[in-house]
């Protein structure tokens, strides 16, 4: 059953609040339109809020909760997660404030596991400041995939354009040892049934890239391409899955070939997102994908640099926002057609 728009519930975890997060937070729904297409909860704590919006000179108007079944439709509700002030010095990394920024994600993912919020939107955090005996994930991915059921993958979006990744945030070295034919069918597998019931593609079209340079040149430059990628890949297109690849990784967005497909999964990190930033201007979308339930984020990060300065792009946060709530309404379509399939008429003899 389907929400009214103003009724869905969109989870803001307030990230590193020494950042940009507040900055494109607030930003993003000083458009009074934006509530007519959901309604935020920010977790964080309104006093603060506040204060970032006065040093901002923003006029957009907060109102604060002290639980989630206080939320009201068409206002940008900011739940008091904590009472204490917090000393804040924009643009500067700072631990406490890492607790701040792990306390409100772990409480909007609770809101998501419990249904209290119906999507998750989470501003940038400091990898750095966050780690502590009680929270050592990398990032919010590994968090999720540990909380939430399914395969958590990284799929970076921007309009058709869809970049996912079989490896994520390891170091380099690391990538080829990881890359094994389990590994491969379980990634291509969670993007193909996200292409389907996120993006309501009925047969999508996959490409991998290859590893190395050239895809090896048959051996020349690494053996992974021809032993590991080529063999998996015609497993998994054998069994019906249009998945194609390795591609040559340097000349394939150049030349356009990325436009043929419904999405592009790339070996390792920079492969992927390298040409995604270069590409999406700006207004690039991180989805986790995989999982049961729907979080985006922003494809940047804490920009310290410009902390405060009110010259923060929120266009990447804004389009994170549509996002969710465009998989939120494809995942209800898709299953109401799942328990309704049109039935097809049998030819007459």
């Amino acid at each position: 059953m389907m929400k009214k728009a103003e009724n869905i519930i969109v989870g803001i975890s307030i990230g590193d609040l020494n950042g940009i997060g507040s900055e494109v937070v607030l930003k993003t729904f000083e458009d009074s339109r934006m509530l007519e297409l959901c309604t935020p909860v920010i977790f964080a704590n309104v006093k603060i809020m506040s204060f970032i919006k006065k040093n901002l000179d923003s006029t957009v108007p907060l109102h604060g909760i002290d639980k989630l079944d206080q939320i009201l439709p068409g206002k940008i509700n900011v739940l008091n997660l904590w009472k204490e002030g917090v000393d804040l010095n924009l643009g500067v990394n700072d631990d406490k404030v890492g607790e701040y920024a792990v306390k409100s994600f772990i409480a909007a993912t609770n809101a998501l596991k419990e249904g209290l919020v119906d999507v998750l939107v989470t501003a940038p955090i400091n990898k750095y400041n966050i780690q502590s005996e009680e929270f050592k994930f990398p990032g919010h991915t590994d968090y999720l995939n540990q909380e939430l059921e399914g395969n958590a993958l990284m799929l970076m979006v921007q309009g058709s354009l869809r970049v996912g990744l079989l490896t994520d945030h390891i170091p380099v070295s690391e990538v080829a040892s990881r890359l094994t034919e389990d590994l491969i069918k379980e990634k291509i597998e969670t993007v193909r049934k996200s292409l389907i019931q996120d993006f309501s593609i009925n047969k999508p079209k996959i490409a991998v890239l290859g590893l190395n340079p050239h895809c090896g040149d048959g051996g020349v430059i690494g053996k992974e391409d021809d032993a590991v990628l080529k063999p998996t890949l015609k497993k998994i297109f054998d069994k019906g899955t249009l998945v194609f690849g390795p591609f040559a990784a340097d000349g394939f967005f150049g030349s356009g070939q990325y436009e043929k497909y419904d999405a592009i999964i790339a070996t390792y990190h920079d492969q992927g997102l390298i040409p995604f930033k270069t590409l999406s201007f700006g207004k690039g979308v991180n989805y986790t994908a995989g999982l049961n339930k729907i979080r985006t984020s922003p494809d940047h990060g804490t920009a310290y640099d410009i902390a405060g300065k009110g010259v923060a792009d929120y266009n990447s946060f804004k389009e994170a926002v549509y996002l969710a709530l465009d998989i939120y309404r494809s995942r209800i379509q898709y299953a109401e057609i799942s328990e309704k399939p049109l039935k097809v008429r049998e030819k007459q003899h």
